[in-house]
């Protein structure tokens, strides 16, 4: 229990805690795993976001609500991506915040490779990396 004295933790100071546990990955290099079948692209942005913006060839799209009970492989309700623990989680938000958060979760859930992309997608998309145009129904 804290000390009710304590002063809270604020969002930056909590991130910069966080990911001391674990190497994010930057955009060239999560490309790089994904086409090697080494790591698997977890996009958590919001629908909006996807339509805007559009997608990661390949990434699988996963609500940052569902993250866990779709990757935990012991869940009930995961994915049948989630082969195992030992399974390279990238996940990917809008700019690399809440991906990191997500991460963490992740590790958590004995998912220990799990990471997060530096930037997020609007890394990716300025790193010159392919992005697919949702279609629209």
């Amino acid at each position: 229990m804290s000390d009710v004295n304590e002063e809270p933790t604020g969002i930056d100071e909590l991130l910069e805690r966080v990911r001391r546990d674990y190497v994010r990955i930057e955009a060239r290099e999560a490309y790089s795993a994904a086409q090697d079948g080494e790591a698997l692209l977890v996009d958590i942005r919001y629908a909006a976001l996807r339509e805007r913006d559009g997608l990661v060839p390949g990434a699988l799209v996963v609500e940052r609500n569902e993250l866990e009970w779709r990757l935990d492989p012991r869940g009930s309700h995961r994915l049948p991506e989630a082969t195992g623990h030992d399974l390279r989680v990238v996940v990917i938000c809008n700019e690399g915040y809440a991906s990191s958060l997500a991460a963490v979760s992740l590790h958590q859930l004995g998912l220990r490779r799990a990471t997060d992309l530096v930037g997020g997608f609007q890394a990716w998309r300025s790193a010159g990396l392919p992005v697919v145009t949702p279609a629209v129904p």
